[in-house]
């Protein structure tokens, strides 16, 4: 026992002082990221009529999109509850009295909200920031991974709040979808509009504007869209991070074709190819595709 317990306390000790917390609709450019980083994921529940999965460890990307090419009911995505932030605090309280919790675009999702009230639940033992990112997918990952690496160096936590929301205004998402209906069944958009889209063929591409989906303008074929995404990232001359979506885990031929042209305005940098997930797939559904782009700071003159 003697041995345990100091096992316990060097594993504290080596503990960063503000831990980071965040959702499963977070995506990282290395899975392990959190493991790695002390980074706790509070996870969604993603619903296939009455069947639930826990996204993460009860439903992968692969089994979810495999579940959609099956017809089943469309799926949606409920988030954790206020009970169950209290309960991840309360176990963090433990080993600091400083957590900072990023989610989940409040628009797209209770999280946040969730999280919120979660964090009231732990006053006067702990001090909890949650921060709404207007983000999701691999842009959250992107914010989670400057925190925890901020935590890691011993940053406060008002410092690393500095970072995280210097950072947000600098990220921007774009994607093309194929399937209207998923949108509809999220409630973005009314069913009639989907299927009206549907019948014309039409393919929305949307962005994330304050943290909302937003249609910025319709393409007919794969071709076009694939257009409209490079001529999204070519607009930025300054580059922090950047990524690929889509929903298969092989590469598709639009994903090669785009890589060949951004090889061409961008040589020799590097594109990762991710699979967005579960809780994204409820708004997006198979075989859509976008970019999300980090901004680089501006140099000062």
């Amino acid at each position: 026992m003697r041995y345990a317990i100091s096992d316990m306390r060097y594993a504290i000790r080596d503990m960063p002082k503000v831990r980071i917390v965040t959702d499963s609709t977070a995506h990282f450019f290395d899975p392990a990221f959190p493991e790695k980083h002390n980074v706790t994921v509070v996870p969604l529940t993603i619903h296939f009529g009455k069947h639930a999965y826990v996204e993460g460890t009860g439903i992968t990307a692969e089994q979810f999109f495999r579940r959609v090419a099956a017809g089943e009911t469309l799926p949606t995505a409920s988030s954790p509850t206020a009970e169950q932030f209290i309960a991840v605090y309360t176990e963090l309280c433990m080993t600091t009295d400083q957590i900072l919790s990023i989610h989940v675009s409040g628009k797209l999702s209770r999280t946040t909200q969730n999280a919120r009230t979660g964090a009231e639940g732990v006053l006067g033992r702990c001090k909890v920031q949650v921060i709404d990112t207007l983000s999701t997918s691999i842009g959250l990952g992107v914010l989670v991974e400057a925190a925890a690496l901020a935590a890691g160096r011993g940053e406060s936590q008002e410092e690393i709040v500095r970072i995280v929301r210097g950072m947000i205004p600098r990220l921007y998402t774009v994607f093309f979808i194929e399937h209207m209906d998923f949108l509809a069944n999220a409630g973005r958009i009314g069913k009639a509009q989907a299927t009206l889209g549907a019948m014309l063929g039409i393919k929305p591409f949307l962005t994330l504007e304050d943290g909302d989906i937003v249609p910025m303008e319709k393409v007919r074929t794969r071709q076009q869209a694939v257009e409209k995404l490079l001529e999204f990232v070519v607009e930025f001359s300054a580059i922090d991070h950047a990524a690929i979506l889509q929903s298969s885990p092989v590469l598709t031929e639009d994903t090669r074709l785009l890589l060949e042209r951004l090889a061409i305005d961008f040589p020799g940098r590097q594109w990762p190819v991710l699979t967005y997930g579960p809780s994204l797939g409820t708004f997006l559904g198979p075989d859509a595709m976008g970019i999300v782009i980090c901004e680089g700071e501006e140099e000062p003159e």
